[in-house]
């Protein structure tokens, strides 16, 4: 069914288009389910499922960092289907070297010296009743490699590693013959790189783009993997929206707890000084005497805001009334 949008913002016609034109080529299949899906929380999984495309609007401006993603996704694959040759070259490839290359080819194409190259090609598997699929943005050499345009925060963090990992683990379980390596490669591109803090912070990424190595789990793992996932989506699929389990801290991107250090304990409307680790302020509440106190924040979370069944889940009526889920920040 085709969503909604709604130009909340008064967002310009010239720009309105290109935020509310999704050229996703969707699988219309009920028992169709793909690798981005698979590794989704369970309860984000189905309750998103139960919310209709028609039911929700959705405002133009929440649709930037997505058609942003997928118009460099597009770019990527453009250039290397007709301008690959032009700019090898320039990049001081031999012309030896470059007449190897074929995109995309089929195996009776492939020959000794071959060097090919697959892009957005998508695989499918059949498990019981359902279809597993998904589609790869790159194959080089027998490694799996996706691009990602994202904050540094992401690449800093590594908050999304495992997700990485087991995407690119699915694609591989996908497409054995093709992706063939051990390791997968991320590609970020940076969306707030500041050349600024590059120079002086050694641990903020250095360049706009950045390659980040990760090592795939092995076929078996992945097998048990999306068995066990199917598994629980076949056993809470009807059930009521209570009884879904409830995502975990680490699917709802909780932050870590802060503790607040107040010198004055009649003064608490701003603290002395925000600590990290609880040993570090009780530390501090040592040296000063104990005459103040120490009070946990539990961290924010942060996933529920980007999450299409937001509006039926009960577990974020919770984390809102608990001041753990802040909406407008």
């Amino acid at each position: 069914m085709q969503q909604r949008y709604a130009n909340v913002s008064n967002v310009p016609l010239s720009m309105a288009v290109f935020l509310a034109t999704d050229q996703y080529d969707y699988v219309d299949d009920p028992h169709y389910i793909s690798a981005t899906s698979l590794i989704k929380p369970l309860r984000q999984l189905i309750l998103s499922s139960r919310v209709k495309g028609d039911d929700v609007a959705v405002d133009l401006t929440n649709m930037v960092a997505s058609r942003m993603g997928a118009a460099i996704h597009d770019s990527i694959e453009r250039a290397w289907k007709t301008n690959y040759k032009g700019a090898l070259e320039i990049l001081g490839y031999p012309a030896k070297v470059i007449e190897k290359v074929k995109i995309n080819p089929a195996k009776e194409e492939l020959e000794d010296g071959t060097i090919p190259i697959y892009l957005e090609q998508r695989g499918y598997r059949k498990l019981g009743k359902w279809t597993i699929g998904g589609k790869y943005d790159f194959v080089g050499d027998g490694r799996v490699e996706d691009f990602k345009s994202t904050s540094t925060y992401t690449a800093i963090n590594k908050s999304k590693d495992n997700d990485y990992i087991l995407q690119g683990s699915i694609y591989r379980w996908l497409n054995p013959d093709i992706i063939t390596r051990d390791e997968m490669a991320i590609q970020f591109i940076f969306t707030d790189w500041s050349a600024a803090k590059a120079r002086t912070d050694p641990n903020y990424p250095q360049s706009r783009i950045q390659q980040r190595v990760l090592k795939l789990k092995s076929l078996q793992e992945t097998d048990a993997f999306i068995a066990r996932k199917l598994r629980l989506i076949e056993q809470y699929w009807d059930a009521k929206e209570e009884d879904i389990p409830y995502c975990s801290d680490e699917e709802l991107w909780r932050s870590e707890p802060v503790f607040k250090y107040y010198k004055n304990p009649a003064k608490t409307s701003r603290s002395t000084k925000n600590f990290e680790d609880k040993q570090d302020a009780y530390l501090r509440l040592a040296e000063d005497g104990h005459v103040g106190i120490v009070i946990e924040q539990p961290g924010h979370v942060t996933a529920c805001r980007y999450c299409a069944g937001f509006s039926i889940c009960s577990q974020k009526d919770q984390l809102i009334a608990a001041g753990d889920l802040l909406l407008n920040v």
